[in-house]
């Protein structure tokens, strides 16, 4: 198996169901001769040509049109916005179209689209650039929300996503695009979209997050581990629909929960777990459950992105707060 970078792992998917589907068609700003902005489509026009990797205009409403269009006819596209906040020219069509197809036509038509944005701070990126607005997509009915925090869950939820017949936000944390490698075996299975992860093992504290952020979760449960203090990591992958039963499976173990999200707190996916907990298994809980989210600020430019942007010790303090705290 090789070594990828999750980046990597995206383009590894998309070749894989490029060559095994002749209805998935890529199209976007740049996606066929740069790459994209990323390079997350680098050599797809090169090997599956310009009808099947399609080059749009600076159009993000136009992306979205034609992208359902082609799924309601039996194609499987797959649309890249060059950043998640880019997409607000394509609500409507997202909103009103996509998520809405099957219902509209009972079932006649169905959208099976996959939209893939670039999401998160953490690069020095301008505005529009660093947005975490993954609630937002949540809320519309009709549409799932995937989030991939590695390089084996960009490859295998990608690959669920394009085969899914619903119209799903597919949304990549680039902080990490880089930075996390690990083995993928490029052997076509895909992974569940309904599902979260267990990334690590523990008895005093469930702690779950997403994207990017598992990255500084998994130090933090490292770092409380050496003060006796042991936390479960739950990757929730699937913003749309929540694994609520894994979660609770977690709290029946450790009667503690931390959410962790870059998001801004107000009305965050966080909030939507600890209302869930709080309704279906607040008597297994030893404590309040915490969020450490961001602040609810437009993401800083970048001499002020990092006080807007999760640190360990911030989880590391939340966590101790809970366990020590609530004996």
């Amino acid at each position: 198996m090789a070594e990828l970078t999750l980046l990597e792992a995206v383009n590894l998917a998309l070749h894989h169901e490029m060559a095994h589907n002749p209805d998935v068609i890529v199209l976007g700003e740049d996606v066929g001769d740069n790459g994209g902005v990323f390079r997350a489509t680098v050599g797809l026009k090169e090997k599956y040509g310009c009808k099947r990797v399609i080059d749009s205009p600076l159009a993000e409403a136009l992306i979205a049109g034609v992208t359902v269009g082609m799924a309601s006819q039996g194609l499987r596209p797959v649309a890249e916005f060059q950043f998640q906040g880019f997409v607000f020219p394509a609500m409507e069509h997202l909103m009103c179209h996509a998520a809405r197809l099957r219902n509209r036509t009972r079932g006649r038509l169905t959208c099976p689209a996959v939209f893939r944005a670039p999401f998160g701070g953490g690069i020095h990126a301008p505005e529009h650039h660093s947005e975490s607005i993954e609630a937002l997509f949540a809320h519309i009915p009709g549409i799932k929300v995937v989030v991939p925090s590695s390089p084996q869950r960009a490859y295998g939820l990608l690959l669920a996503s394009i085969r899914s017949n619903d119209p799903i936000m597919f949304f990549e944390p680039k902080r990490i695009y880089r930075t996390v490698k690990s083995e993928v075996e490029d052997n076509g299975t895909a992974l569940p979209l309904d599902s979260c992860f267990t990334l690590r093992k523990g008895r005093d504290l469930t702690l779950v997050t997403w994207g990017a952020c598992v990255v500084e979760s998994l130090q933090a449960a490292s770092a409380l581990s050496k003060v006796g203090i042991e936390v479960e990591v739950l990757d929730l992958a699937s913003i749309k629909p929540i694994d609520m039963a894994s979660i609770i499976a977690s709290l029946e173990k450790t009667n503690r929960l931390l959410v962790v999200h870059e998001a801004s707190q107000t009305c965050g996916v966080g909030a939507e777990i600890l209302a869930r907990v709080s309704e279906q298994a607040m008597c297994l809980l030893k404590a309040p459950p915490k969020r450490v989210t961001g602040t609810d600020t437009i993401m800083p430019y970048y001499r002020n992105e990092d006080y807007f942007m999760i640190q360990e010790e911030d989880i590391v303090a939340a966590a101790k707060e809970l366990v020590e705290g609530w004996k």
